[in-house]
């Protein structure tokens, strides 16, 4: 995984007009936090911070290597966090994860489909239900993502996380009977399966009524006997 520097400051005031000043400065508030230790609080440049996200294939599971900032400098981190303006879609807060390069972390990485599904040709449509999985690894061997193969999906198959292959130290943290993806039917067969199905139950309840009318019609034969 290449290696970014992010450069940070540390921040001395908190508050919402600081963090309004900020922003209006071209910066924004973030916080710096690790196992074990006190978090701190810093200021960045978002545009800096999304170009570098925006141009490693690893997006957010991207490890920078931090300048400036005292103490945080040379330390390696992962964004764990960003708050963005619902509106206009701007980052406003950063909270940054220092990362101990011996133990093991908790990242979420995409799953990738490979390969062009036999039932698709068949008018299978591919659904793909899971797109992340939750992982266990260390920061210098966070997978960019997970390929999954569907060439050999039919109509009617399903891979599950269970079948997944994962690279080696890699330890997985997902449910294991999740369904990632699925090759379906065309909406118009399932359509016209569901209304075969109403048709046998509508059928099925008819004869039931009919057979409830008859028993009725000899109970009443009896009873006027």
């Amino acid at each position: 995984m290449a290696e970014n520097v992010l450069k940070i400051e540390i921040r001395e005031d908190n508050g919402k007009g600081v963090a309004r000043k900020l922003r209006a400065a071209g910066r924004i508030p973030g916080i710096c936090y690790a196992r074990g230790e006190a978090s701190q609080a810093i200021t960045l440049d978002p545009i800096a911070l999304e170009r570098l996200i925006a141009k490693s294939a690893a997006g957010m599971n991207t490890l920078f290597d931090l300048e400036g900032g005292g103490a945080l400098s040379g330390k390696r981190v992962l964004v764990k966090e960003l708050q963005r303006d619902p509106a206009s879609g701007k980052t406003l807060h950063a909270d940054l994860f220092a990362v101990d390069r011996t133990q093991k972390i908790h990242v979420s990485v995409p799953i990738h489909l490979t390969g062009s599904a036999v039932g698709v040709k068949m008018g299978g449509i591919v659904d793909h239900a899971l797109r992340e999985l939750e992982l266990s690894c260390l920061p210098d061997s966070i997978p960019e993502e997970i390929p999954v193969d569907v060439t050999s999906l039919e109509i009617g198959d399903s891979l599950h996380v269970r079948d997944i292959v994962l690279p080696e130290g890699v330890t997985l943290l997902s449910d294991d009977d999740l369904s990632v993806v699925s090759l379906v039917a065309p909406a118009s067969e399932e359509v016209a399966a569901e209304a075969e199905d109403e048709v046998a139950v509508e059928g099925a309840a008819a004869d039931g009524d009919k057979e409830e009318g008859a028993g009725a019609s000899s109970d009443d034969k009896r009873a006027d006997s």
